[in-house]
């Protein structure tokens, strides 16, 4: 069978999977304008606005990368019952995701990061956010909601943010409920929760996340150390898999037998890193949801990660970009040989 329809019947799968997303949940808002001077008033750009704009963000951006990919997404969290919460309630209508799973609260703002872009550079962000955990009430609500959605779950991706939806009390519920239920499990995690996801599925720390996490610290090409860390990790939370994100050095992967894979990164003309982990747990995910050997997932999120880079602001994949980019790489021909999509 050919890798390019062996890629093909992969995307179909894709195309039949439903994704619960969990997670912290954003407006990312951009200011688009022109500078071509200096404030009089402080020594800073004067920036003549040309357009607003905005897009689902965080855990809403991992929905929009996985609804790109052809699968269905079930986003689940919970937003501020303000003017922002309806914004991304009509931003989720737009894109045609439910809203089945998104709590309205009266007890926090809707999360919202502003950039000011100017010649495609950004020169300022600001946040509107409170990091709280939930309250009793709201946790309730989302784990009801949750449960409901697993009901329907190929996958479950955990998207943190640190903005307080994903508490460890939260974590622990959802992961249990999604063990019970025999559903992987996928985690992209950030510092303040980073120890919280034992005996997940796939566990998807950048280089800078797995330091933090864990206390550590190595110079980046110190590999010996890097592989000790993972491996602390690994044992420690009693993880089947491990997806690093290297930068610019690409990827890592490590399986439940602690079979390792470097994947080199490719070479692009980057615009903009933002959101370029969101594409690659969403991946990721679909890829596990799919049986894909462990190099085989790493490398095609590798490819999806970088194509990202090449656009300004947080977007969602190209699947047509992706399947043509898939379709050359060598490492996908190796390990996708044999490789027979499950229906």
């Amino acid at each position: 069978m050919s890798l390019q329809h062996t890629i093909s019947a992969l995307f179909q799968r894709f195309s039949q999977l439903r994704v619960l997303v969990v997670g912290d949940v954003m407006i990312d808002a951009y200011l688009w304008g022109k500078s071509t001077r200096l404030s009089p008033e402080a020594p800073v750009p004067i920036v003549n606005r040309l357009k607003i704009e905005q897009r689902l963000g965080g855990a809403a951006n991992v929905a929009l990368n996985v609804q790109s990919l052809g699968a269905t997404p079930l986003l689940c969290s919970v937003v501020g019952d303000d003017p922002d919460g309806k914004a991304l309630l009509q931003l989720l209508q737009e894109q045609g995701q439910t809203a089945e799973g998104i709590v309205l609260s009266a007890e926090r703002p809707t999360t919202v990061k502003q950039r000011i872009i100017s010649g495609g550079q950004q020169l300022l962000r600001i946040d509107s956010e409170v990091e709280t955990d939930l309250s009793v009430s709201e946790r309730e609500a989302l784990v009801q909601r949750f449960k409901v959605l697993l009901q329907t779950a190929h996958v479950v991706i955990f998207e943190d943010y640190d903005k307080g939806v994903l508490s460890t009390q939260v974590i622990a519920e959802l992961l249990t409920l999604s063990k019970a239920a025999g559903i992987p499990t996928v985690i992209d995690p950030k510092k303040k929760n980073f120890l919280s996801y034992k005996g997940s599925t796939l566990f998807k720390p950048n280089l800078k996340e797995l330091k933090e996490g864990l206390k550590v610290d190595f110079a980046d090409a110190n590999l010996n150390a890097f592989e000790a860390a993972v491996n602390q990790l690994q044992e420690t939370m009693e993880l089947e898999n491990v997806l690093v994100t290297l930068s610019e050095r690409g990827v890592f992967c490590q399986a439940t037998d602690q079979t390792r894979t470097y994947l080199d990164a490719y070479i692009r003309t980057i615009s903009d890193v933002s959101g370029a982990g969101d594409t690659v747990v969403s991946i990721a995910a679909l890829s596990l949801a799919a049986g894909l050997p462990l190099p085989a997932l790493a490398e095609l999120a590798n490819l999806g990660g970088g194509l990202v880079c090449e656009h300004v602001g947080v977007v969602p994949i190209d699947k047509e970009q992706l399947k043509q980019e898939a379709v050359q790489s060598k490492v996908l021909q190796n390990e996708l040989a044999s490789f027979e999509v499950k229906a």
